[in-house]
């Protein structure tokens, strides 16, 4: 028996009064471990250890021999499950108990409801009985009219007006025979929009082969011009992609669309395949030349057109959205991923310049652990043109600080302030000073929040982006996490989608990224701190006033004496927590403290000294790891040790690089086609990549572009962060578009083409892009003009 038969069994076997969890656990258990392609009993231990706290990145790295080496997405996937399936359960139980206490469960029904897979299945067979207001079918059962509809029903071949006569009562509302009718059609409407099994097959066959039919609204042409390629528009809807769902359900929401499903062959067809439907499941026999046969005909039409059309196409309309939002929150998850995991420029001295023009550049000088020194700040554009003072200025900063690194941010005057950057370094050479263009996606999110007001209580906001942007450069990582994940602005369509279930996705994957890499525990922000494994924002406070009121942590045993902190959060909570030059040099690794015995005995055994241990990789690599496995720790765990003894605290993050903007290109007007230019790819979406080629402007790499070969997925090329070679295929000044291409033998106007990639330019269907300010990333929305996006369009219509 297969695991999901296994699961309907368990549900099927459970007792009527609800009381067999232990089955119903089991049914989960063995669910999950089939969509997952694992052992039952993996699953049930993962359980076991979500429910007593365990976080998924405790887990995934010291509990492997527990789960039998589940990763962190396949751990991920296992949380999201088994809280819909324990929802599910809830919601079943709640379904049996209200169908229970209107006493009209039969033996059917409950099995029905205990093989239910879907909280959709169950809703559909819950409908009959949900309590709703008094609809007209009540009211005309009420009248006694229910054996009306059934006569005829079953016997087409009574005549209506002469069966409903017998039924005409005026004390109860019934005036005439047609009025008997109106309310026996009522009756059996209600009760085939109801029909489970009829519901389902017409709303997956409407999934699988019905059309989404956009349209424009009338005299919306001008005002939605934007979404001008949906004014008459119809695509498969189980195949439309995300952006495109949610590019159509924006231009609905605005009033310039009107959306609808129609089912396959519905243009063409005598009678609406949806009612053929109909009439095959409850009996009805549409090519019977009968008395009753127009009436019970209407019967079937009105089923469809008022009853189940309006209700199918909500909840498709609905899982449409659902689906597109989910891929959507999926592209802002894997690019948030790589976002956080950036090569950081590391422990270095960093003047941080936050461009402006009237205002003047906001000055910020951080030390190498991101303390910040001293700020200032300098006029070298117009109006005030101030060059040689500001020169004068920065110069004193690096020298009185030791400064190595310039982060100029991207916003407004970036690239001019870049030149001011160009030509400190000159003036200072041949001190070591690089600089390098940073992103202020999110940096004045930061500076007007309260963490930032608590951070730095006695400096101006703009000065606070400074701070923020230089350390950024110094590690993305512990500063980006001190921002709305949404503010950064590495989505698509994130304004659009659940707000919870983005959240909810975001959070676990900076969870993720903040426990991959680990944290210094005597250097690391409140903010940074709260999302390691097992700490809440609660004991991230009391352990920074810990530290600052007894100075930093010499061992990791130390957290023990923080406020709050117990047993139970010192085990999901030590092994991410790193101190450099402590006591024990174990500490600065990410062996748990639990582990240290073990490390000991492989010391003692090999008759070495633990410091002289910690990083002789030649010896380490000979070590044999089944020799030192016990009751606790098995093989992978011991791999893990040693991996860390080989190098301890490792950052899985790449090499720190900078992309190097060409001089001249400062803003759109610069671009010509045909140019190569160097750019930092700023988001990843299912259509292609945006890339920052430094002109305030980020342009689209279609995904028809990135390679020489189809690409399915653009994250099989590229990841926000890469920095690549782009050429110049279309810029069209007046709209702030710019098209770009990776394959360098590309000719501007034929990329298209030439490509292997038939999807048309979306950038006006929401892919972001950054604004002239460089700070946020919207969703541009407007109709791509020139010959790019003609051949993009040509190339969609040839697919």
């Amino acid at each position: 028996m297969s695991n999901a038969s296994q699961y309907d069994a368990s549900l099927s076997n459970a007792s009527s009064s609800r009381g067999a969890g232990a089955d119903i656990g089991a049914a989960i258990i063995a669910r999950i471990a089939e969509e997952l392609g694992v052992r039952a009993n993996q699953v049930s231990a993962t359980v076991t250890l979500l429910d007593g706290g365990a976080t998924v990145p405790f887990i995934a790295r010291y509990r492997k021999e527990v789960t039998g080496g589940l990763d962190d997405g396949q751990l991920r996937t296992l949380e999201e499950r088994l809280r819909y399936l324990r929802e599910m359960e809830e919601r079943r139980d709640a379904i049996v108990q209200a169908i229970d206490e209107q006493g009209q469960m039969t033996d059917d029904l409950r099995q029905a409801l205990l093989a239910a897979t879907t909280k959709q299945r169950l809703e559909d067979l819950y409908l009959p009985y949900r309590k709703k207001r008094r609809t007209k079918a009540q009211i005309a059962r009420e009248a006694g009219l229910e054996p009306l509809a059934d006569r005829l029903l079953t016997d087409p071949s009574l005549a209506p007006e002469t069966e409903a006569a017998a039924f005409v009562d005026g004390d109860k509302g019934i005036q005439d025979a047609k009025a008997a009718l109106d309310g026996a059609k009522q009756i059996l409407m209600e009760r085939f929009s109801e029909e489970a099994e009829l519901v389902g097959r017409l709303r997956e066959r409407l999934w699988e082969e019905g059309q989404l039919r956009a349209r424009v609204v009338t005299g919306k042409e001008n005002e939605g011009a934007k979404f001008a390629d949906y004014f008459e528009h119809d695509e498969t809807l189980a195949k439309v992609p995300s952006h495109r769902a949610l590019a159509m359900f924006r231009g609905r929401n605005e009033g310039a669309l009107s959306l609808g499903l129609i089912m396959a062959g519905e243009d063409d067809a005598p009678i609406h395949p949806a009612e053929v439907a109909i009439a095959r499941h409850v009996g009805i026999d549409l090519a019977l030349e009968a008395p009753a046969s127009r009436w019970l005909k209407e019967v079937v039409r009105w089923t469809w057109r008022v009853k189940l059309y309006t209700h199918i196409e909500t909840e498709l309309m609905g899982r449409l959205r659902e689906r597109a939002e989910q891929e959507a929150i999926d592209v802002f998850a894997a690019n948030l991923k790589d976002l956080l995991l950036a090569a950081p420029a590391g422990p270095r001295a960093t003047l941080g310049l936050d461009p402006g023009l009237r205002t003047g550049c906001k000055v910020a000088v951080v030390d190498a652990t991101g303390r910040f020194l001293e700020h200032a700040v300098i006029y070298p554009h117009a109006p005030q043109n101030r060059w040689d003072e500001s020169l004068a200025t920065l110069a004193k900063l690096v020298e009185r600080h030791s400064v190595t690194l310039v982060a100029v941010g991207n916003g407004t005057a970036s690239r001019e302030t870049d030149k001011l950057a160009a030509e400190l370094i000159k003036r200072l050479s041949p001190r070591q000073l690089s600089k390098v263009m940073v992103s202020e996606a999110g940096a004045s999110v930061y500076s007007a929040s309260e963490l930032a007001a608590r951070e730095f209580p006695d400096l101006d906001v703009s000065i606070r982006g400074a701070v923020s942007i230089a350390r950024r450069l110094q590690d993305p990582l512990a500063e980006l996490v001190k921002i709305d994940p949404k503010s950064i602005g590495v989505g698509q369509y994130q304004h659009d989608v659940s707000q919870l279930r983005l959240s909810r996705s975001l959070e676990t994957v900076i969870e993720d990224c903040v426990n991959a890499v680990g944290v210094d525990l005597n250097t690391a922000s409140s903010a940074l701190l709260s999302r390691v494994s097992g700490l809440s924002a609660m004991l991230a406070e009391n352990i920074v006033a810990r530290r600052d009121r007894e100075g930093p942590f010499q061992t990791r045993q130390d957290l023990l004496d923080v406020e709050r902190l117990g047993p139970k959060t010192f085990e999901q909570c030590a092994g991410f927590l790193r101190i450099m030059a402590g006591h024990n040099p174990l500490d600065a690794s990410a062996v748990h403290p639990e582990a240290y015995p073990l490390v000991a005995r492989i010391a003692e055994r090999n008759g070495r000294e633990l410091k002289g241990l910690i990083g002789d990789s030649r010896y380490l690599k000979s070590l044999k790891p089944s020799d030192y496995v016990d009751d606790t720790f098995g093989v992978p765990t011991v791999i893990d040790i040693i991996g860390e003894l080989d190098k301890p605290g490792r950052d899985p993050r790449p090499e720190f690089k900078a992309a190097e903007f060409r001089e001249g290109v400062e803003k759109i007007a610069d671009l010509e086609p045909g140019m190569l230019l160097e750019g930092v790819v700023t988001n990843v979406t299912h259509f292609g990549a945006f890339v920052d080629i430094g002109v305030h402007q980020d342009g689209l790499v279609h995904i028809s572009a990135l390679a020489d070969k189809f690409v399915e997925d653009p994250r099989q090329v590229v990841k926000a962060g890469d920095i690549v070679k782009v050429k110049v295929m279309e810029v069209d000044v007046p709209r702030q578009r710019i098209g770009l291409s990776m394959r360098l033998n590309d000719a501007p106007g034929e990329k298209a083409e030439r490509g292997g990639h038939g999807r048309s330019d979306p950038r006006r269907e929401g892919g972001s892009r950054r604004g002239s300010g460089g700070r946020q990333a919207g969703q541009g929305s407007a109709q791509p003009g020139g010959a790019m996006a003609e051949a993009l369009r040509k190339a969609q219509r040839r697919r």
